[in-house]
Formats: structure tokens, sequence, C-alpha cells
């Protein structure tokens, strides 16, 4: 007998004498995710936005419109502004037409918020129209909204 022979023989005689036996993986269970017969779970959708806003949320849509409005007629003052507004200053980092939405960097918004670099949902989405990353802007927040309402290049 050659030796490569002598080995398979010998290889052979081990496993049987051992008693292994080839290996058979066990059926996988129904609920297991591999499972060919599993649910397939129900996947949120990919936002498209650069935050999460109440249209991801339907549950909380009715309920925080509903709330905006309430909240609205408490703190007008009669003769004031139903909506309170924030102007900011910085410059466009990206525009997200699909989403609505503008990334800009901008120094401290007075009585709003620090400096920072954020995405804001922009309405009406026209205003995006001609905005270019690098470009300066002076902008219009309406605070309740969380929302710019106005956009304007500077020179």
């Amino acid at each position: 007998m050659t030796m490569t022979l002598k080995i398979v023989v010998s290889l052979a005689s081990f496993a049987v004498i051992s008693g292994c036996a080839s290996y058979e993986m066990p059926p996988i269970a129904q609920h297991h995710p591999a499972s060919v017969q599993a649910a397939a779970s129900a996947s949120r959708p990919r936002s498209k936005t650069l935050e999460y806003a109440r249209v991801d949320m339907p549950a909380l849509a009715a309920v925080a419109a509903a709330q905006e409005g309430h909240q609205d007629h408490h703190n007008s003052e009669p003769g004031a502004s139903p909506r309170k507004t924030a102007v900011g200053e910085g410059k466009v980092i990206t525009t997200v037409p699909d989403a609505n939405q503008v990334v800009v960097e901008h120094g401290k918004i007075k009585g709003f918020m620090d400096a920072m670099t954020m995405g804001y949902r922009v309405e009406p989405p026209s205003l995006l129209d001609g905005l270019q990353s690098g470009d300066q802007v002076r902008f219009t927040i309406d605070v309740p909204r969380k929302a710019i309402i106005k956009i304007e290049k500077k020179k």
C-alpha cells in the first residue's frame, strides 16, 4: 500500500472506531430569523429627513397638531403676532431637496439657540431653489414649527 492510501485507511478506521459520523445540523426552528417560514418583521421605512418630524410618527401627528394649535391660542396676546420668529446668519453646508431641508452652519441665534451646524425643514420648499453649498445666508425661523420660512443670500 502507498503512504496516502495508508493514511486514508487509518483515518477511516479511526472514525469508525471512535463512533464519529458525519455532522448534520439540526433543523432551524420556525421562529428563528433565518427560517424561511419565519414571519418577516415589520421594518420601518428609511427616513429621508435629517431628523424625525411629526410625519414620521403618525400616531403622534394628530395629538401634536392639536396641541400646537392649542398652545398658540394660549400664548397669543391681543394684537400680537401668533407666531414667534428668530433670525440667524450662516453658511449653507448642503441642501436636501427630497426632504425639504437645508443644513446650515450658523452663529448664535439670539433668544433661540447657540452656534451650531444643524438641518432645518424649509417651508415652502421653493426657498431651496438656487441655494448652493457655501452660500452665506440670512434666514428666518418660525420657532413653534422649527422651520425656516425665509432665506436671503448675502452678497
